[in-house]
């Protein structure tokens, strides 16, 4: 089963992530992809160089960010896993480190499943 991680961070203090924060997650990084468990992994941009587009009331439209939310989303990790518990174990990890080795730094990951084509195969 594939996971999509997503990161979200609510609060972080001023200037850039610690270097021994970083070294941990390449680390992690480095041993999820041998584990076989991490597919791809990156930082995202800000909110405010991407686009929303939206249908609402049969009309289709699309706004610049930045978007006006409480969390930003700033990075995902794409797993293949056997079960949840596994994915939800790689996430917990990586956000461990975050409360670790940044002490203010506040945030939320999701793990989402991804639909695989079984899951839209016909009834046999």
């Amino acid at each position: 089963m594939r996971y999509l991680v997503t990161l979200k961070v609510a609060a972080q203090p001023d200037g850039p992530p610690p270097a021994d924060l970083m070294e941990a997650i390449f680390k992690l990084g480095q041993e999820a992809t041998e584990a076989g468990a991490l597919l791809d992994q990156s930082g995202l941009a800000p909110s405010s160089e991407g686009a929303r587009i939206e249908v609402s009331g049969g009309r289709l439209t699309v706004s610049d960010g930045p978007f006006a939310e409480a969390k930003e989303m700033i990075s995902y990790a794409l797993y293949e896993v056997k079960t949840k518990e596994e994915a939800v174990e790689w996430a917990s990890r990586f956000v461990k480190l975050h409360r670790d080795l940044w002490p203010g730094w506040e945030g939320q990951t999701d793990v989402l499943r991804l639909f695989s084509p079984e899951d839209f195969a016909p009834p046999a």
